[in-house]
């Protein structure tokens, strides 16, 4: 079991957090269809598993599990863009910025498509975004969620990032269903609080779906009930992808045995006519690390023991 290297890209349904599917994929892979280890006698042994960027409890959609070595690209993956299908529902804000917090404020205005579609270019390319208060991110030492559930007031910094694309699917009376691809860090939630308020009206996150994660998207994500029968089969190595589907969107650079030993050491090798930027140096087919070229040097970003 330790020797599983790869990625299963999970379909999360609304309702488990990221950690407990994280956490239920690691019981199955541990153990048989009947619940009897697979592993020695007591279940024991190292698995490494993660995730590669967390979704709401009521948010669903792609959810990349690695594991193995495929776990040192977790951070990468989590730097990498993201894509959302949400639906905004005019007329009520909440103190979470979705459909699980308490009504906080009301408006009659309800935008039409039209007034939609001229408001998204304001909302395309860089912009400054505040965070919800109910999210993860630290407070003096303490989860902003924590403080606002404690009844705290919590006002976050605004951050820059990017939204590369935002287009309107649908729209009705009282709602909107949008399509956003955008850069680490962005809070859908925020996005669809401060576009109502743009619109002159407030609003909140009923549904939410995530559609892509870095080179990840929907056509190869699998439900959580389906990944577990497999991975819980004879033979799951079957059900990943391999490690390399994880950095489908860099360029690869060949390496020969002397340059792929040093790189396994960490040491730098010499590429002169190197293009700088990120790439996958492999020996023949098989990953020796991610690596970064710099005026010619290769140096180690995250090496795989392979």
């Amino acid at each position: 079991m330790t020797g599983l290297h790869g990625w299963l890209v999970v379909d999360k349904p609304i309702g488990p957090t990221s950690a407990q599917v994280v956490g239920k994929l690691k019981w199955a892979l541990r153990h048989g269809g009947h619940g009897k280890p697979k592993i020695g006698q007591s279940g024991s042994g190292q698995l490494k598993i993660g995730h590669g960027g967390t979704l709401d409890p009521l948010a669903s959609g792609v959810l990349p599990i690695a594991l193995g070595e495929a776990t040192k690209l977790s951070g990468y993956l989590l730097n990498g863009p993201k894509a959302y299908r949400f639906t905004i529902r005019f007329g009520t804000a909440t103190s979470t910025d979705d459909a699980e917090g308490e009504v906080v404020a009301e408006s009659p205005v309800r935008p039409d498509s039209a007034a939609i579609q001229a408001m998204l270019p304001r909302f395309t390319g860089p912009i400054r975004q505040r965070p919800p208060a109910y999210s993860a991110l630290k407070v003096d030492g303490e989860r902003a969620y924590a403080l606002a559930r404690a009844g705290e007031t919590v006002e976050l910094a605004e951050r820059e990032l990017v939204i590369h694309s935002l287009k309107l699917v649908e729209a009705d009376a009282d709602s909107a269903t949008l399509d956003v691809h955008c850069s680490k860090g962005t809070y859908v939630r925020s996005l669809a609080r401060d576009l109502a308020l743009a619109l002159g009206t407030v609003g909140h996150v009923r549904l939410l779906r995530r559609t892509a994660a870095g080179p990840f998207t929907l056509d190869q994500a699998v439900s959580l009930d389906k990944c577990v029968e497999l991975v819980q089969g004879p033979a799951p190595e079957q059900a990943l992808l391999p490690l390399t589907a994880g950095l489908d969107d860099i360029p690869v650079l060949a390496v020969d045995p002397q340059e792929a030993a040093a790189l396994k050491q960490g040491q730098r090798i010499l590429r002169p006519r190197g293009n700088p930027g990120q790439y996958l140096a492999t020996l023949g087919p098989v990953p020796v690390a991610l690596v970064e070229i710099l005026q010619g040097d290769v140096k180690v970003v995250r090496g795989f023991n392979l």
